[in-house]
């Protein structure tokens, strides 16, 4: 409108709260990632294997089922803590693949097209903007992750009575954990590699590469300096440390469960630090 006619007026209708401005970044970025057929396909997918715990756990607690079809019953069919772990390592295979796909596409094309200025000269923190960015993954994630997991363990409390999840009931406590650190973890590390490098398709394939060549240049460490210690370069393997911990399993990965969260702990630190240098209002082009 032209200024001399003096019919403009500063807006008065109701504010955002400023606790909740930073979920304005999830509620677009799911409204462009459910655009995706190939995601919404492979989401899907991520529940296949929870919903076969599920059958195990009915047959588990209804053998007579088995027995009326002739099927030999033994005790091979019990649900034990070992469910539970290998849920959380199966699952972690599917969100590690989906943070490859859906990671790289949350920072990258904010600083490609210079838009942080834009979200960073209104009242919006860096802090909000990371905190909105990696809601997205923390979110997806856990519908994959510790939320089904938490559902399997409370079908299985309903099952097999009241007896069995007060005996039981820190089963749920490690599934919400160990599944928490992981997706946190993850998160870090996809939005860091994100912001560094601004090709989507790199990036995705960087997030894959920091797993299989920590894996091999672990396992190289590991028969070169004859150490264990290069285990923890492959954060798979620190992670099934953790979760055998928390689960009461006996881990054979040969490192110590204080090395593996002080490895958690400096892997999501490095990651934030570069996060935070990358998310600013500015950029120093030479």
């Amino acid at each position: 409108m032209a200024v001399y006619k003096r019919t403009y007026a500063a807006y008065e209708g109701s504010l955002t709260p400023t606790w909740s401005r930073f979920l304005i970044l999830p509620r677009y970025s799911f409204a462009r990632l459910w655009q995706s057929k190939f995601l919404v396909m492979f989401f899907m997918a991520c529940f296949f294997y929870p919903l076969g715990c599920v059958g195990y756990i009915y047959l588990a607690n209804n053998l007579s089922v088995l027995s009326s079809f002739g099927i030999p019953v033994g005790n091979f069919i019990k649900v034990e803590p070992s469910l539970f772990l290998y849920f959380c390592w199966v699952q972690a295979a599917f969100t590690y693949l989906l943070t490859a796909f859906v990671g790289p596409s949350l920072v990258s094309p904010d600083l490609v097209n210079g838009a942080m200025p834009l979200y960073l000269c209104r009242p919006f923190s860096r802090a909000e903007y990371i905190a909105g960015k990696m809601s997205v993954l923390v979110f997806l994630l856990s519908l994959v992750t510790w939320v089904p997991g938490l559902i399997l363990f409370a079908i299985q409390g309903s099952l097999a009575g009241w007896e069995w999840t007060k005996a039981n009931y820190w089963i749920a406590g490690s599934l919400f954990v160990g599944l928490m650190v992981w997706i946190v973890m993850l998160s870090l590390l996809a939005l860091a590699l994100s912001a560094w490098i601004k090709w989507k398709i790199a990036a995705g394939g960087l997030v894959l590469g920091v797993f299989f060549a920590g894996a091999g240049f672990g396992t190289a460490l590991n028969n070169v300096m004859r150490t264990q210690y290069g285990t923890l370069l492959n954060l798979t393997e620190v992670m099934f440390t953790v979760w055998s911990k928390l689960f009461r399993w006996p881990s054979d990965t040969g490192i110590s469960v204080e090395a593996s969260w002080i490895c958690i702990g400096v892997v999501c630190a490095i990651c934030l630090w570069l996060l935070i240098r990358r998310v600013r209002p500015f950029e120093v082009v030479k």
